[in-house]
């Protein structure tokens, strides 16, 4: 990945901060083709691949494209099933009259505008559906009926075994009150940019070998989303802490100025809220996507930049708090790229 070079960080920033003032506001709308689907006629496709099918069909000793397709039904039909998803159902096989035809197409067209109208990619599919898909309850990875008879520091333990065995996960249990500080910093500033610190390897003259040189960074845009809890509280509480599920998606700025929201995330956090009420603490989870040019470790220390700038009873009640807001409020004057990397440069 090429390294951005701090004399460029305040041109980047001027660029950016229309663009990202803009997606403030609370009208905006933001469409994801990562979640329409696009359903062709299944004769088209027959007519354009006739003759290969019909090669096929002799090789297997078939006499028609019929017998093959008859041959193969089950396996395209277990094909089918596990392409499905919420977002991207399988078309219906059931032909409508041509009178209901158009208001058919109509509501389905309205449907799908309605599900891709988001501020983030995982909030799309999750105001199309009951739970937001892509959020795995906890329960999918702990019993946690169970774990409520433990302690913190046993549930601590058993929480990053879990996940030990997967190289591109990170894994966390935060106290209730700091995750409710931070979240809470989050709603008012839901978006932020932090630097990478890099090291660009030059070659010495002569000796064939690399020499560390500083000063270089790559700039990550981070943005949260709320979404409806992926398991629903006990029905027996009065109030509960477990409201939401949240998530923290990491982008590399430049993909992120190129693509907008259509642009990858190579890290994604989520935020477990089931044993809040009775625990007091809330579960991490983030996945590291693999040939993204960000090692799991860099990951990591960019998820605990997170909590040094939206802890505002912690460290973000200082600068770093003070960075955030300017961020948001788009003072291009007042915030300065090279503090932000000062001030990212105190984290330990």
């Amino acid at each position: 990945m090429a390294s951005l070079r701090l004399p460029r960080f305040h041109t980047l920033l001027k660029n950016n901060s229309r663009l990202l003032q803009a997606q403030q506001r609370r009208w905006a709308q933001v469409h994801d083709v990562r979640f329409l689907a696009t359903h062709r006629d299944p004769q088209q496709i027959l007519d354009k691949y006739k003759n290969k099918l019909q090669q096929k069909a002799q090789e297997e000793g078939h006499e028609s494209v019929e017998s093959l397709k008859e041959a193969y039904k089950e396996k395209i039909a277990e094909y089918r099933s596990n392409a499905s998803t919420i977002a991207t159902p399988e078309p219906e096989t059931n032909s409508s009259s041509p009178s209901s035809s158009p208001s058919s197409s109509t509501a389905s067209t309205a449907s799908t505008t309605s599900t891709t109208s988001i501020e983030s990619p995982i909030a799309a599919a999750a105001k199309a559906a009951s739970g937001p898909p892509g959020i795995k309850p906890l329960s999918s990875y702990l019993d946690v009926e169970k774990i409520l008879a433990l302690p913190v520091k046993e549930i601590e333990m058993l929480w990053r075994l879990r996940h030990a065995n997967n190289p591109r996960s990170i894994c966390a249990v935060i106290p209730l009150d700091t995750y409710q500080r931070m979240t809470a910093a989050a709603r008012s500033n839901p978006q932020f940019i932090l630097p990478l610190p890099r090291q660009a390897a030059t070659q010495t003259p002569g000796e064939g070998e690399a020499v560390a040189e500083e000063g270089g960074a790559d700039i990550h845009f981070l943005q949260w989303g709320f979404h409806p809890p992926a398991s629903s509280p006990a029905p027996t509480l009065e109030s509960t802490a477990n409201t939401h599920a949240s998530t923290i998606m990491f982008t590399q700025l430049a993909s992120y100025k190129l693509h907008g929201s259509f642009a990858q995330p190579h890290t994604t956090i989520t935020h477990h809220l089931d044993l809040a009420d009775e625990k007091g603490v809330v579960l991490m989870l983030g996945q590291v996507m693999p040939d993204v040019g960000v090692s799991v470790a860099e990951a990591s220390w960019l998820v605990s930049c997170v909590q040094r700038f939206y802890d505002f009873d912690g460290e973000g009640s200082g600068r770093k708090g003070e960075l955030l807001r300017m961020f948001t409020n788009g003072d291009v004057q007042g915030f300065k790229v090279e503090d932000l990397v000062e001030e990212t440069g105190k984290i330990a």
